[in-house]
């Protein structure tokens, strides 16, 4: 019997050769260009043999490499024993089909490399269910060029009206499993998306939220570790993080957020795949402020940071503010002059992205800085103020006081005779607005307090307009009184 190389082959502990084509616009690093996919197929558990690339106008229609290529290919195959070929570009199912007879091994582009990884990976149901819907939909389309088991099924034993007689083919039977399959995956997915999605609703109407992007292995995990109490897994890999963890940030005095780790981003990443994962994304896209984390260490920074910004754009998370944080400053001098001499200096960075933050997750360093710009942003500019609060109101004066310096404190009388408290303390305008849900009425220097706008209620973030350009902002300029009240 004919076996399929496709079901006698696996990606893990494989010997396996890399193949790219570069073409114009390509966004592949020209120093390494399959250095990222290299790092990819090494995180699946294969073990890279041999590397082909070839640089064209256009791929060719049936091989995506020229014939001359694939002559080439076939020969390192064998050679060197390969049992799979990995391609850094996406294929068309013909052309896995039209490859994969040329060179007898198993054929796989990028998308199916990251779905493998993110299968070996997914820990959490939802993960699951994302990851199987995905490949689904990957695999789906390609039934024929991946499957040979085309032939006439019969339509079962001749025993009546109906069962005789050529059946379906299966090809047909298979594409009915995946399609039904597929409903069902779904159905449960929107259920578990439901539970979160309101999840995540609740937590931003009683916290100001903070969620951490990036491209994959940016340090986005130690990060997480090193600000809260911990608990992400971090690794030097590929899509160490595949789902969502949610901490305590203590940002200064009495003020915290709630912190949240995400997966990394990557280029070319599959549509369906980001599709499938916007709900593990659920605490980024609606987080009052996100965090961007970039390895300043990498050369490839620059394409990087575009690349995250393709992905929040995509994924819809595109209204909050955002901060650029520059990780792994603390490897730049450790590095040859050669490769320093290759990457952007902090200065021009931070001249490039104002506002930009240097910090290392390891060492700590800019740690003060970045927990300094958060809690301008959740407060709203600091100024010392004067609080009048009716004395029966007692959570209300008893969350002042938790959240806020407090100076001094007298015991009055309002006009009517209502005994009232009055505190002088430090307290930012988001501050004073995330007291109005405590329903008590309070008076800020001797106003109402009847904010314009509400910090934690609607999409868009705490003082965000309904969608703003989707550029790093610098959170010096949210505030432009904040420097002269001081």
């Amino acid at each position: 019997m004919k076996i399929d190389p496709r079901d006698a082959a696996n990606v893990t502990a494989e010997p396996a050769v890399l193949v790219g084509v570069r073409m114009r616009g390509s966004r592949m690093d020209f120093a390494d260009p399959l250095g990222e996919l290299r790092a990819l197929a090494e995180t699946a558990g294969a073990r890279v043999v041999g590397e082909l690339l070839q640089n064209r106008e256009a791929p060719s229609g049936r091989t995506y490499l020229g014939k001359g290529k694939v002559e080439e290919l076939v020969a390192m195959v064998g050679e060197l024993g390969a049992g799979v070929v990995i391609f850094d570009n996406e294929l068309s199912p013909s052309q896995i089909q039209a490859l994969e007879e040329e060179v007898k091994v198993k054929v796989i582009d990028r998308s199916e490399l990251i779905l493998d990884i993110f299968a070996n990976r997914a820990t959490t149901r939802e993960a699951q269910l994302q990851v199987e819907i995905a490949q689904l939909e990957y695999t789906a389309p390609r039934l024929r060029a991946m499957w040979s088991h085309l032939g006439q099924v019969t339509g079962g034993a001749p025993v009546g009206v109906g069962t005789r007689g050529p059946g379906e083919q299966q090809l047909e039977i298979d594409r009915r499993l995946v399609s039904r399959r597929l409903v069902a995956l779904k159905r449960e997915l929107e259920d578990v998306q439901i539970r979160k999605a309101r999840e995540v609703a609740e937590r931003r109407a009683e916290h100001f939220t903070v969620g951490i992007v990036g491209y994959t292995n940016a340090g986005k995990s130690t990060l997480f570790n090193a600000l809260t109490r911990g608990g992400a897994y971090a690794a030097d890999k590929l899509f160490a993080t595949l789902m969502t963890r949610v901490e305590r940030w203590n940002v200064g005095g009495a003020n915290a957020v709630l912190l949240s780790d995400t997966v990394g981003f990557i280029r070319d990443l599959p549509h369906h795949l980001v599709a499938s994962f916007r709900a593990t994304l659920e605490d980024a896209i609606h987080a009052h402020a996100l965090l961007i984390v970039l390895d300043a260490s990498d050369r490839e920074a620059p394409m990087q940071l575009e690349t995250v910004r393709d992905v929040l754009e995509d994924v819809g998370a595109n209204t909050q503010p955002r901060f650029l944080v520059l990780n792994k400053c603390d490897r730049l001098a450790e590095l040859p002059q050669d490769e320093r001499d290759a990457l952007r200096t902090l200065a021009e960075w931070q001249e490039r992205e104002p506002g930009a933050i240097p910090i290392s997750a390891v060492t700590g360093a800019g740690f003060d800085e970045l927990r300094a710009r958060i809690l301008a942003l959740v407060t709203g500019g600091m100024r010392r103020r004067t609080l009048r609060i009716p004395i029966r109101a007692a959570r209300l004066v008893d969350a002042v006081e938790k959240r806020c310096a407090v100076h001094e404190r007298r015991y009055v009388e309002a006009e009517d005779g209502t005994p009232e408290v009055e505190l002088v303390v430090e307290i930012g305008d988001r501050q004073i607005e995330a007291l109005l849900p405590l329903g008590e009425a309070f008076l800020v220097d001797g106003v109402d307090a009847r904010p314009k706008r509400a910090a934690w209620g609607g999409a868009a973030g705490a003082g965000s307009p309904k969608r703003r350009p989707p550029h790093l902002v610098d959170p010096r300029m949210l505030d432009p009184d904040e420097s002269a009240d001081r």
